[in-house]
């Protein structure tokens, strides 16, 4: 049982969000890249950090594969894994950004509740969701990590998009939207970029 009642909590008295950004010289925001496995969610996550790092400013990019090995490396992939999953880096997510940071994640996120649950531990004005846009047939012709081949073949459990859900944003939602079908890696690098900076910049 969790003694919370011992639990007594320091944010009030630590240096705040913003002297850090003032040092860093831009706004922290967590940039929350979601889709299919093989949609471009890692290699575009990359891409961004690279090119926001040349141009000075402080990234950390949350990788899912990454923290699977070692922060959440004791979940699988049920619902109830794929929610803690998500709730865990939201929270290491939202660490980040306190420190000034901005912060580029890549989570297959395949729930519209679990892309919620993460925008409510983070906060909505920090948080802006970018759909990475590839059908299951695109990314299994892809397949980079072989697991469509492992999963036709009954190899992995619980796939996204063969064996569980994945929910693709409506029209009423906000989320941006990059269309690896139609976009190269450069282009879809350089749209996402261009949204990133005004966001970030600190007046």
């Amino acid at each position: 049982m969790s003694e919370t009642n011992n639990i007594f909590s320091e944010f009030d008295r630590m240096l705040g969000r913003d002297a850090k950004e003032s040092q860093l010289k831009q706004k922290g925001h967590v940039f929350w890249l979601y889709g299919l496995s093989g949609s471009g969610k890692s290699t575009i996550a990359d891409a961004v950090e690279r090119s926001l790092v040349a141009q000075g400013h402080y990234v950390k990019l949350l990788d899912g594969d990454n923290v699977r090995t070692g922060l959440n490396k004791d979940l699988g992939f049920t619902d109830a894994d794929r929610a803690e999953n998500i709730r865990r880096i939201a929270e290491v997510a939202h660490l980040f950004l306190d420190a000034g940071f901005v912060v580029i994640t890549s989570f297959i996120s395949p729930l519209k509740e679990y892309r919620d649950l993460a925008e409510s531990i983070i906060g909505k004005d920090d948080f802006s969701k970018v759909y990475v846009n590839a059908s299951f047939s695109t990314c299994s012709e892809r397949d980079v990590k072989g697991l469509y081949a492992k999963a036709k073949e009954g190899g992995v459990s619980n796939f996204t998009g063969k064996d569980s859900a994945f929910e693709a944003p409506t029209d009423s939602d906000e989320d941006w939207i990059l269309d690896t079908e139609k976009q190269s890696v450069a282009e879809s690098t350089e749209d996402l970029v261009n949204k990133i900076l005004p966001i970030i910049k600190k007046t």
